[in-house]
């Protein structure tokens, strides 16, 4: 069986940038075993494929080493190759999901994502927390994901978290973030538990991250960074319990595999 496969950068204007996505459009579902050797064999932080279901596109992701309920990056990517190479005419694509519909419209060279916000708990520092990290948090939350707000930015640069401790969490993964000098805030996410040590840009991660600043910073649109290696920028917006989560894309790759 042969299968078109795209490798999106997403939340990039250039390649090479940003954090990059594999799509797999797909006429009807393969085994789940087969889906996750791709994700496996294409060894990216998340391939996403989907299939049409009437006016909506279901829409799975798979890490290297697991499923998982929400990624916004390869939504962003799948809704990239909808919009620019399979000429997809209508204004907003629909995807259906294991978190709910999920929808993503195209303004003007942006790609903007509807996901539901995420209720921030509060939360005791783990002691894993004081283990895996050298400077300690001011803040903890949990959510889908914990949720670590440290005093500056420089203490984000220069985070090198204990990826075997953070194996143990009980949560996907651990976003920390910070006020910045050139952004609304920063951030950085780890997710060695489902294999990806530090993730490029994690547009899931917005959907705590916003609900948290809009409350610290009294307003609710936002300019951000995640600050990896690869590193990509945001536009963010918080409409009542829904958050609005934009970025570029490019196509870096586009190809035929054989299963």
């Amino acid at each position: 069986m042969k299968l078109k496969i795209y490798q999106i950068d997403a939340f990039a204007k250039h390649i090479f940038e940003g954090n990059p996505a594999a799509v797999v459009p797909l006429e009807a579902w393969l085994d789940d075993d087969v889906m996750q050797k791709i994700a496996m064999e294409n060894n990216l932080s998340e391939t996403a494929f989907f299939v049409k279901e009437g006016a909506k596109f279901h829409i799975r992701w798979f890490t290297p080493t697991d499923e998982v309920d929400m990624c916004g990056h390869a939504t962003l990517a799948s809704a990239y190759v909808l919009f620019e190479i399979l000429n997809f005419q209508d204004e907003t694509i629909l995807f259906s999901s294991k978190s709910g519909d999920l929808h993503v419209r195209k303004d003007e060279e942006m790609f903007v994502m509807d996901f539901p916000s995420q209720e921030l708990l509060t939360c005791k520092l783990p002691d894993v927390w004081h283990e895996a990290f050298e400077v300690q948090p001011k803040e903890c939350y949990k959510s889908m994901d914990y949720l670590l707000v440290f005093e500056n930015e420089e203490d984000l640069f220069h985070a090198k978290p204990d990826f075997e401790k953070l194996k143990n969490i009980d949560a996907r993964g651990v976003i920390v973030t910070s006020k910045s000098k050139e952004y609304d805030f920063v951030c950085r996410f780890f997710a060695p538990k489902i294999g990806v040590n530090e993730d490029s840009v994690t547009g899931t991660a917005f959907t705590q991250l916003v609900p948290y600043w809009s409350r610290v910073l009294n307003k609710d649109e936002f300019g951000a960074k995640q600050v990896s290696k690869r590193g990509g920028e945001v536009f963010c917006r918080l409409s009542e319990e829904r958050v609005e989560i934009a970025g570029y894309g490019v196509k870096y790759l586009e190809g035929t595999i054989e299963v």
